[in-house]
């Protein structure tokens, strides 16, 4: 909002006053009551003082607006009865020479004068100088920027239509990129996609225009369920007419077409190889205008079935009236069982002879051979089509010579050898798609009648064109069966692909056919592959199993990426596709003396991560194996691999306990329970635990029984589940003692203490903690001495008993020093920080704070560090440095904002925690509103009740801001 007289500027003050200015002045004349005005600028939240704070605005705005002794009777802005209203005499508004100008702009394009139309509309646009009405708060403000960015929006599409009627189409699409791109840029907008086909169409390029259509209506249909409107429909019309009057208008002439020239035509495309669904993008990519003045060379790969012929022979007829010299097939045979591959020099004659070459001219040296085909096609504009190719060497002496010309190649392979415009790797349909295509096959009506076995099936068959045709096969000739009854007989890997197979077409045997074609060392590092306990993997996994250093997996996995074998969703980790996979472990079970080792190789790599990365440290788990000679530097390293996992290590221990591995099974889950509440994951841990706990009778580890129960009590105690955690201690304690096993029977005690002092019973605590340290001390186990002494010493803090308190803290962090795990000795300098906070002493405070919010950072401890960083933060209070708390409750909050609500149980009652101290850091600060605004925030969470003790901490607070 800025202002001049005279050519000087005003000072209109601050946003509030000049959002009270805007609300006049945008409503010249009108009187806008007192009420009005307080609902524009202040919303649902008005001054207490109500509407005698209005003056106070309207004063210093008359002072800087009004000419010198104008008086309120001369004011441009005049009082009237129950309010104000601007006087626009004698006053230029940039919105009134807006409006002017847009109508200018749409009076001279009716008249169809498209280039003064453009003139106004760009001097219309200059008008606008960044956001509309940038900073200013309220609804009535907010509700003006959106109009004028609208208007703006309008205008600049304006401008660029009439570009396109004045024949510059080209820079008109330019300034459309840039449009579309915008942050503003409605990706529904219809009638920019209409102006878009409209530029594309006046550029010659009428198959863009065409695509840009069909993205447009595929994207309407899927996101929004509806078609394009009447306009769209009218443009796309009109692009296959090619009716230039109604594109570009009368003006604009199109260049004559080049003279036509007496010409043999071929065609040799097979006819359609079936219903084409779901692979528009793919389409408008291999559809898209070629470069006039080179051969272009389009490349589409991916595994068996997947549907690549289907693809480029629909592409082809396509772009077919565009290669006004013929459309060329050939099929090279690269997996085919009943016909020889075709060699270059076979299809070199066949191509030349289908130009017209005599029988008698063609060579029989492939270099001659080569030669002749150039020299051929030089002049002809071809579109060559190449099906089942096998490597690039087959493809180079085929291509073309003539300018304009495409070729177009598919195969299982891709050919990092050959050098394309564009590549596609197809993947298997979408589940929208494959139910499309098998609603397509087996009728709608039938389908639908079954939706949840449909949609079962197209599961199974993993979404691949030719399992998803067989299937349709099998149950258009069998008509008496259900899709149910199909998915029955598909139930079981063993079973599945079995199943998929008609007639001559089989999806395992298509399969099979790109196996033959590995190198001995790429089927065994394929078949290993079907062992691997979860659907990602990485070539540390790979290495693992095969016993091969991660290089040479590497080079192994990249070899079966280019054999469209596996997949590579991200750079590092690899995945096969579900009956692959399949294929895959009926492969490696078929070599049982390979398969066992295989499978051990690969659990000890996930339990030697999750013990390495655990608080415990890898010394910590008294049975199982060692992870001696593990592929981590460290635990850090470890960590890391398991979080590039993802969500998939809960399948780990699954695996392993489908496979009749019990004492993995309970290894790994007990070895990742840490790992998982240190993020917040407690679902995957209950998961992972209650897997484990159904097979620890079948594990030969008999720690294992009340090991689990302790970490399941543990994952309870993070969410503050105290009854049930009390059980699973009091189960764990009873089997270990029954087992004589004092590890485990020291952390079933620990965690009782535990579960005592989050009751808030701590006198119940102290007697199994001090039971839990001496066994602990017994057993040199440096990090349950640790955390015992930590729970102990939060007994003694809560009693009151603080120097019994920091004694502990002080013995727990030496404990946890020794064991060196960053997180344990975080947890540490926390508890005793809050003791010494507690006390008053702040610089002790402080510096434990700090040292325990790196090293929280460092293991990535979000629900930690927060915490850490807003009781720091009342350290800093407490020295008098308020700008510094503030700053600390603040980063406090950002952590907080990183956990999940949906994982983290104590997330609501953080936020709490940590508004109440900012709360209480602006009060001190003489900042009431704010205080009382945090304190409020506080006590509107949604699960603000649950935490009686920060509830009346807030409550305090707002009393006090109150008083």
């Amino acid at each position: 909002m800025r202002a001049w007289c005279d050519g000087t500027p005003l000072d209109l003050g601050p946003v509030r006053r000049q959002a009270v200015l805007a609300a006049l002045v945008l409503r010249p004349g009108t009187l806008v009551s007192h009420e009005q005005l307080l609902a524009d600028v202040w919303g649902a939240q008005p001054p207490r003082t109500g509407r005698r704070v209005l003056p106070s605005y309207i004063y210093p705005l008359r002072k800087a607006l009004d000419v010198e002794g104008a008086g309120p009777a001369g004011s441009v802005i005049r009082s009237g009865r129950g309010g104000y209203r601007f006087v626009s005499d004698g006053v230029r508004i940039d919105v009134a020479e807006l409006a002017e100008q847009v109508g200018e702009a749409q009076r001279a394009k009716a008249s169809g004068d498209p280039a003064t139309a453009m003139d106004w509309s760009s001097k219309a646009l200059a008008l606008f100088q960044g956001e509309p009405l940038a900073g200013l708060p309220g609804p009535f403000v907010q509700g003006e920027r959106r109009r004028l960015s609208q208007r703006q929006r309008t205008l600049q599409q304006e401008r660029l239509t009439c570009l396109v009627l004045l024949g510059r189409s080209a820079e008109a699409l330019d300034d459309l990129a840039d449009l579309s791109a915008s942050s503003e840029a409605d990706p529904y907008d219809e009638s920019l996609t209409a102006l878009r086909m409209r530029a594309l169409y006046g550029s010659g390029r009428q198959v863009a225009a065409l695509s840009a259509y069909q993205d447009m209506r595929v994207r309407l249909r899927d996101e929004l369920g509806v078609d394009p409107g009447e306009e769209l429909r009218r443009v796309h019309q009109a692009v296959l007419r090619r009716d230039d009057e109604q594109l570009l208008g009368r003006a604009v002439a199109r260049p004559a077409a080049p003279a036509s020239r007496p010409r043999r035509v071929v065609n040799e495309l097979p006819g359609g190889t079936g219903h084409l669904i779901g692979r528009e993008r793919e389409l408008a990519l291999l559809t898209a205008p070629s470069p006039p003045e080179s051969v272009s060379i389009t490349a589409v790969d991916g595994t068996a079935g997947v549907g690549k012929t289907a693809l480029v022979v629909h592409a082809a007829g396509v772009l077919r009236v565009h290669y006004p010299d013929g459309c060329l097939f050939v099929d090279l045979r690269a997996h085919s069982t009943e016909q020889q591959r075709l060699s270059p020099q076979r299809v070199l004659r066949r191509l030349l002879r289908s130009v017209g070459a005599a029988d008698s001219e063609v060579p029989d040296d492939l270099d001659e051979l080569t030669a002749a085909w150039r020299a051929a096609t030089s002049s002809l504009r071809l579109l060559l089509v190449l099906d089942d190719v096998l490597s690039a060497q087959q493809i180079r002496p085929l291509l073309p010579a003539g300018p304009g010309s495409t070729v177009m190649v598919s195969g299982r392979r891709r050919l990092a050898g050959l050098d394309t415009d564009r590549r596609v790797t197809l993947e298997p349909l979408a589940t929208g798609g494959g139910l499309s295509l098998l609603r397509h096959i087996v009728g709608e009506e039938r389908a639908d009648r079954e939706p949840e076995a449909t949609r079962e099936l197209v599961r199974l068959c993993d979404g691949l064109p030719l399992a998803l045709r067989i299937a349709g096969a099998r149950l258009q000739t069998r008509p008496a069966w259900t899709l149910a009854y199909l998915v029955d007989r598909m139930a079981g890997d063993e079973r599945r692909l079995g199943e998929l197979s008609a007639g001559d077409r089989s999806v395992e045997a298509a399969f099979r056919l790109s196996y033959d074609q590995l190198a001995p060392e790429q089927q065994l590092g394929f078949r290993t592959l079907g062992l691997s306990p979860t659907v990602e993997f990485d070539p540390l996994t790979s290495a693992a199993m095969l016993g091969w250093s991660s290089h040479d997996a590497e080079q192994i996995l990249e070899g079966l990426v280019d054999a469209s074998l596996v997949q590579q969703p991200r750079p590092g980790r690899y995945r096969l596709h579900d009956l692959v996979r399949v294929h895959a472990r009926r492969l490696a079970e078929a070599a049982p003396a390979e398969a066992g080792a295989d499978r051990t190789a690969a659990l000890r790599l996930y339990l030697d991560a999750g013990r390495i990365t655990s608080d415990l440290g890898p010394g910590g788990f008294p049975t199982g194996p060692q992870p001696t000679e593990a592929p981590f530097a460290d635990w850090k390293d470890a960590d890391g691999w398991l979080d590039a996992a993802g969500g998939e290590l809960v399948d780990v221990v699954g695996h392993a306990a489908a496979l009749g591995e019990a004492d993995y099974a309970c290894w790994i889950a007990e070895a990742l329970s840490d790992y998982f509440a240190r993020q917040g994951r407690y679902h995957e841990c209950r998961a992972a635990l209650d897997i484990a706990l159904a097979h620890a009778d079948e594990a030969t580890d008999r720690r294992m029984a009340p090991a689990l129960r302790n970490c399941m009590g543990i994952t309870d105690v993070y969410q503050g589940r105290t009854l049930p955690a009390r059980a699973w201690f009091t189960e764990a304690l009873e089997l270990s003692r029954r087992g004589a096993d004092q590890g485990e029977e020291a952390r079933a005690l620990s965690g009782l203490g535990a579960v005592e002092l989050s009751s808030g019973r701590p006198d119940l605590a102290i007697a199994p903690l001090n039971a839990a340290v001496e066994l602990a001390q017994r057993l040199d186990d440096k990090w349950l001495v640790s955390m015992a002494l930590c729970v102990l010493g939060g007994v003694h803090h809560a009693q009151g008993h603080h120097e019994e308190a920091l004694t502990c803290l002080a013995a727990a962090l030496a404990h946890a020093e020794k064991n060196g795990r960053p997180r344990m000795i975080s947890r540490a300098l926390t508890c005793a920080a809050d003791v010494h906070l507690d006390l008053g002493h702040y610089g002790e405070a402080k510096t434990l704070y700090r040292h325990a919010a790196d090293l929280a950072q460092q293991v990535g401890d979000v629900l930690l560090q927060a915490l850490v960083l807003t009781r720091l933060g009342t350290a800093e209070q407490g020295e008098g440095n308020l700008r510094v708390a503030t700053d600390l409750h603040h980063q406090a909050l950002s952590r907080h904002q990183m956990l999940s609500p949906l994982t983290e149980p104590n997330r609501d009652r953080l936020e709490m925690h940590i508004r109440c101290r900012l709360g209480r850091t602006y009060s001190a600060a003489g900042r009431v509103a704010e205080a009382r605004d945090q304190f409020r925030t506080a006590l509107a969470l949604p699960g603000a009740g649950e935490y009686p003790e920060e509830q009346a901490l807030a409550i305090a607070g707002l009393k006090e801001c109150n008083d």
